[in-house]
């Protein structure tokens, strides 16, 4: 099985990171928080032109086609830049609508070129950004279609903004497909999740190359070789199960990809944390962006405990 990237992988990476690296994110997701959506929509448009949404999208839909791989690679770098909205839900939903020629009509092509903005929630949950969202779709037994917005809920990442979805129209799709669709959207965080994992790590590093005490780089200390050293080893851990997962897109491998990457990016807010001090609190510091994703992310469409169970039925 083979996990490195192709040339042409890493050419997509590198022009993903250096088309957000020059969009100033840090700002986009500041605005975001704030309830405005312009710099974020912006992001989007250009994430679209790029073609991420259509790596999600079948060929007959005006998409590249499903293609896990490449869309393991982007979702690494949009966690990487903490780039705001429902990139992981629009994506998965492109899974669910596929099983309705009605749906997928409708709106497969829309998400592929970047004009739609879906959310997707579990029955009873949260809908990410659905006050941005075109539409909501609720995976439940009988799956709806719910409209954007509804009642506001309070998140630990002021830019992941939730809402508890209003009542919608049944919509036609099999219980295989939804679950697909979960399962997508589990395999996505666990990318987005670990590029967040490598962003906390390397903001780290770099501060620990700056902050001094007795006169000495802190990291030049042993014991925070040693912390730096067992964050990056986790995020590695997790680095080829996560494209294992891309190659099989079996549901145990999506978990164990889910669960490890989720662990090892918390792990690392923790350490960038600590190991910046005090001012690692501060919400003027970007790193702070980071920090207040890593948790939920690890939560999000499968928690730890979800996820290992998953893994051991198998």
């Amino acid at each position: 099985m083979r996990f490195l990237q192709s040339r042409e992988q890493k050419d997509f990476a590198r022009s993903l990171d250096a088309m957000l690296t020059s969009a100033d994110t840090p700002a986009a997701v500041r605005a975001w928080e704030a309830g405005d959506h312009g710099p974020g929509r912006e992001l989007w448009a250009r994430v679209a032109e790029a073609g991420v949404f259509a790596l999600a999208v079948p060929e007959t839909h005006e998409g590249m086609g499903v293609l896990p791989v490449e869309l393991a690679v982007a979702f690494l770098e949009l966690g990487r830049h903490a780039v705001p909205g429902p990139y992981v839900e629009t994506a998965a939903a492109a899974v669910l609508l596929a099983d309705s020629p009605a749906l997928a009509k409708e709106w497969l092509p829309r998400i592929a070129a970047g004009s739609a903005m879906v959310s997707l929630a579990e029955e009873g949950g949260y809908a990410l950004d659905a006050d941005a969202a075109d539409a909501v779709f609720v995976l439940s037994p009988e799956p709806a279609l719910a409209p954007p917005g509804g009642e506001p809920h309070v998140s630990a990442d002021p830019a992941r903004r939730l809402y508890r979805p209003a009542a919608g129209e049944p919509v036609s799709v099999t219980p295989e497909t939804t679950a697909a669709a979960r399962d997508f959207a589990c395999f996505l965080t666990a990318a987005q999740v670990l590029g967040v994992g490598d962003a906390l790590l390397a903001q780290t590093v770099s501060y620990t190359k700056q902050r001094t005490q007795f006169g000495t780089p802190i990291g030049a200390f042993q014991a925070v070789k040693h912390r730096l050293a067992d964050t990056l080893v986790g995020l590695e851990f997790a680095r080829p199960l996560l494209y294992g997962a891309a190659l099989s897109m079996a549901p145990a491998d999506i978990a164990a990809a889910k669960v490890t990457a989720g662990e090892a990016a918390y792990a690392a807010a923790r350490t960038a944390l600590q190991l910046h001090g005090a001012v690692g609190y501060t919400q003027e510091l970007d790193l702070s962006l980071w920090l207040r994703k890593a948790r939920p992310l690890r939560d999000a469409w499968g928690t730890p405990a979800r996820c290992r169970g998953r893994v051991v039925a198998g």
